[in-house]
């Protein structure tokens, strides 16, 4: 029987089996406590995980235990001051079954249990069942950025790039090798004119023959060279492929008349979802906020949703703004692309066609994903129309329409859904 054996670390005072097993246990509590604070946050506040209450009956167990046992007959009070029908008179002074102002000295209760969750169980929670398309991922290993890296040294290359201390190693190393043999003689040498002088006279032709001898292996230790071309080592840099790590995603918002702000907070928890789902993929990802009426205009994440200019329906004016901040900042072999973009769908019929063309021909083929929602109640409008054409022409275009609020998430699992195996 195969045995496993959970090693990974534990913080302090926790044990991960025991929270990974509370997790599943109390996974549909966590999740509604996950998704009720997407409400709440700023689409970048993802520092932090969340807090959930837990009910206190829904954490007791069961156990079991014995009974008094025996026969017992008890008799129970009867009901003698009402029946069906009867109106209770509220309680004098307002307590509303002990919920008033004054305190009481009976009665017993439990908490809500809080449990806190890490940024990491957060967003695995809220995304265990999406994944990006296959398409995308199959556009985003062609997306290679090339990096100078480090190889190792070589015997050649120009003087800026002379590893010092390499070159000095190498030069220790040769002294060492070439000197040893000679040093080796030279000790013997000495130890032999040591006893040589003891026992004859300093002009004997023994000794004048060992100091030649020891001369001679003193001028071959001194005629290696501290340093030889032999020794330079240089810095080896190669180029390396590496995917690109960093993405930009688009949020573009209609905000003319009939954009509410029911509508506008449908799009703020849609647009929340897609930065959730794209932090996990990439490690550096920027936003940008692209309001528009009749003009377009790039702001904070503050005025796109909270800011009470509108007018008329221009798509066309928010599309091209797209274009030309790609264009001017992002360049499609550096940068990952997203845009997501919210509408109730109403637009001058005349400029419908116009966005059309620019999807189309500008910016689809710069983007790793584009997805539009439009969010309305009625049937689908003249841009949705439209923009139906552009599905049928580009893949990596996807289209959904959200009626309320608890359509948000159902939407956003079929477009990232996680194709079955």
């Amino acid at each position: 029987m195969a045995q496993f054996i959970d090693r990974r670390p534990n913080g302090k005072n926790k044990s991960a089996v025991n929270r990974h097993k509370f997790i599943r246990r109390y996974k549909n509590q966590i999740k509604k406590a996950v998704s009720d604070a997407i409400a709440e946050r700023s689409i970048t506040d993802l520092d932090r995980g969340e807090n959930v209450n837990i009910p206190a009956k829904d954490i007791s167990e069961p156990y079991l235990h014995h009974g008094s046992g025996g026969s017992k007959e008890t008799a129970h009070p009867g009901n003698t001051d009402f029946v069906t029908g009867d109106r209770v008179p509220r309680p004098l002074g307002g307590g509303g079954g002990g919920g008033g102002s004054d305190a009481t000295n009976s009665g017993e209760g439990l908490d809500d249990f809080v449990f806190q969750i890490s940024r990491e169980e957060f967003l695995n929670l809220f995304f265990e069942d999406l994944e990006l398309p296959d398409l995308i991922k199959t556009q985003l290993t062609k997306l290679m950025l090339e990096k100078t890296v480090r190889a190792g040294y070589t015997t050649s290359g120009v003087p800026t790039n002379i590893n010092v201390v390499r070159s000095l190693k190498g030069a220790l190393s040769r002294r060492i090798a070439l000197r040893s043999p000679y040093q080796s003689q030279l000790r013997e040498a000495e130890d032999e004119l040591e006893l040589q002088l003891r026992l004859n006279e300093d002009n004997s032709p023994v000794i004048i023959e060992l100091k030649q001898r020891i001369e001679y292996l003193k001028t071959k230790i001194k005629a290696v060279p501290f340093i030889d071309t032999f020794d330079l080592r240089y810095n080896n840099r190669v180029k390396q492929p590496y995917p690109s790590s960093q993405a930009v995603m688009f949020c573009l918002m209609d905000v003319s008349g009939s954009m509410d702000q029911s509508k506008k907070d449908i799009a703020k928890r849609f647009f929340t979802l897609l930065y959730f789902f794209l932090t996990g993929t990439y490690d550096n990802i920027e936003l940008v906020f692209i309001r528009h009426h009749t003009v377009a205009k790039e702001v904070d994440e503050h005025e796109f949703f909270y800011s009470r200019e509108t007018g008329g329906t221009v798509v066309s004016s928010a599309l091209k703004l797209m274009d030309e901040i790609i264009a001017d900042r992002y360049p499609t072999s550096e940068w990952n692309i997203y845009a997501a973009q919210a509408s109730d769908g109403d637009n001058w019929s005349d400029d419908s066609p116009l966005c059309k063309e620019i999807l189309i021909n500008s910016i689809m083929p710069k983007v790793q994903y584009y997805a539009y929602i439009e969010i309305t109640e009625d049937t689908p409008r003249g841009l949705w129309r439209e923009f139906m054409n552009v599905k049928n022409s580009c893949a990596n275009f996807a289209i959904q329409r959200i009626e309320k609020a608890s359509d948000i998430f159902p939407v956003f699992q079929k477009l990232f859904k996680k194709k079955a195996a």
